[in-house]
């Protein structure tokens, strides 16, 4: 449980950002796993105030730097548009010169002007799924002309399922916890898909495949939906926001909101991709991006989603081989019910592999 926002705390914050009007008063948001966050009521509106965790992110000068440069590019897009500039990405607030400030214990802290609208976990709703697709594939669009290779890497090696792969294989080798025997059929299932784990990293190497600003947390929750019309208003939580490939942000993005089950859903007869979110999600993608996808790219998207949930199946596994040291866990075997779990994912996609190359063709 993340700690209160005091009295105190609220008047430091105020002190070192120019809300514009006196505060109101404030509210804990509970939800979400990494930064400590909190709402703040004022005269002339609401803001969001967050704790960045430097655990997490141990550079938050280059988190901030990045994600500045990425709102104030799309802000000049939406301008350009006749498009609502001021809900349409986040707008953050200087505390002096810098748009973060730290405390006397050495907590860095931001603000940014609260968007209204709604935020869902999950849904069974198309086109509520639609719709996230095609904000977040307006986003890419919106930056296709920003040069990635100016951002910061706040997670280096994020979505490197190279690296993933070979640390795996040291967690197998070393057998910390002797838990490798009891995952046997696991780790076959990966291994026999090695080639697969290079496909991205090769083709962002050898220029195949487009480097891009990508978010890299392609989540439902990641975008706000207008409350009336369920359609994208701004996409949140920009603190992964680093060069990559597009093909991860589309593959993470119907790896968990396609999905029939949760992550840690038990029993596997449950897990599937339901096709007709992959197909909502993949149809308000591509109307997002509006064209600015290349052809690689493009016949590439469901292998995209077949490599980032390999991936993932892959970090679970390490991780509960390694001691359950990264992912919070409920305890128990909790990691390897979730690696499974990715697992059969991975072996429905290709089960589905043709029905899903047809729905991205079918709206290219």
């Amino acid at each position: 449980m993340p700690p209160r926002f005091t009295d105190m705390d609220t008047k430091k914050i105020a002190s070192a950002f120019d809300f514009g009007s006196p505060i109101l008063s404030v509210d804990e948001c509970l939800l979400g796993h990494i930064n400590n966050t909190f709402f703040v009521h004022c005269q002339n509106g609401s803001y969001v105030v967050q704790k960045i965790n430097t655990v997490a992110f141990k550079k938050p000068h280059e988190v901030m730097s990045n994600i500045v440069r990425v709102t104030d590019h799309v802000r000049e897009k939406l301008r350009m548009a006749g498009r609502d500039a001021k809900n349409g990405t986040l707008e953050f607030i200087k505390s002096g010169d810098r748009y973060f400030h730290v405390d006397d214990e050495g907590n860095h802290w931001r603000v940014c002007r609260f968007v209204d609208g709604s935020c869902f976990d999950s849904c069974d709703d198309p086109l509520l799924f639609y719709h996230a697709g095609k904000a977040f594939g307006e986003f890419t669009s919106q930056l296709s002309d920003f040069d990635a290779t100016s951002l910061f890497e706040p997670i280096p090696d994020f979505h490197d399922t190279v690296k993933r792969y070979e640390a795996l294989e040291r967690a197998i080798q070393k057998d910390a916890c002797q838990r490798a025997a009891e995952c046997e059929a696991e780790i076959a299932f990966i291994r026999e898909r090695k080639d697969a784990c290079s496909f991205i990293v090769k083709g962002l190497e050898n220029g195949t495949l487009p480097l891009r600003v990508t978010h890299s947390d392609t989540k439902l929750n990641n975008v706000i939906l207008n409350k009336e019309t369920g359609e994208g208003l701004c996409v949140i939580d920009l603190d992964t926001v680093m060069p990559g490939s597009l093909l991860c942000d589309f593959g993470d993005a119907v790896r968990y909101g396609a999905s029939a089950a949760a992550e840690d859903e038990e029993d596997l007869s449950k897990v599937f991709i339901r096709t007709d979110m992959f197909e909502a999600y993949t149809k308000g993608f591509l109307a997002g991006l509006n064209g600015n996808i290349t052809r690689a790219e493009a016949e590439a998207l469901t292998e995209g989603a077949r490599i980032l949930t390999l991936e993932l199946a892959i970090r679970f596994l390490t991780d509960y081989l390694e001691g359950d040291v990264y992912f919070r866990t409920k305890g128990g075997k909790h990691n390897l019910i979730r690696a499974r779990n990715q697992i059969k994912l991975v072996e429905d996609i290709e089960k589905q592999y043709e029905t899903l190359q047809a729905i991205v063709k079918k709206y290219l």
